[in-house]
């Protein structure tokens, strides 16, 4: 099996901000799609994101306030998953509640050390 990360960018709903009974059914459409890849072995990590953080730039290491990324660009979490291969992964990625959101989910393999 190899590790795949499933990042998640866009979407209407972040844990931070559900407060609306609305809200509140997505996240628990998340936490029972987590819940079921956890059950089979797939899950191996992962968490959602806070809204705000830090951005570092350059050789100079420019910091600023806040994320530049806005709407559909700002990744709002990931999960590692266990999988064949990416084929596999991305049949698991189109499980992912971002995307009845509109959202989109980006499939990236873990590169081994050597």
């Amino acid at each position: 099996m190899e590790k795949f990360v499933l990042i998640f960018r866009g979407g209407d709903t972040h844990i931070s901000t559900a407060h609306s009974q609305a809200a509140m059914d997505v996240i628990q459409t998340w936490n029972d799609w987590m819940g079921g890849l956890a059950e089979k072995g797939i899950l191996a990590g992962g968490d959602a994101l806070q809204v705000s953080g830090k951005h570092v730039n350059g050789s100079k290491k420019v910091v600023s306030d806040g994320l530049y990324a806005k709407g559909s660009d700002l990744v709002g979490g990931y999960l590692i998953v266990n999988a064949k291969d990416i084929n596999e992964a991305v049949e698991i990625s189109k499980g992912c509640p971002i995307l009845t959101e509109e959202g989109s989910v980006e499939v990236r393999q873990v590169q081994h050390r050597n």
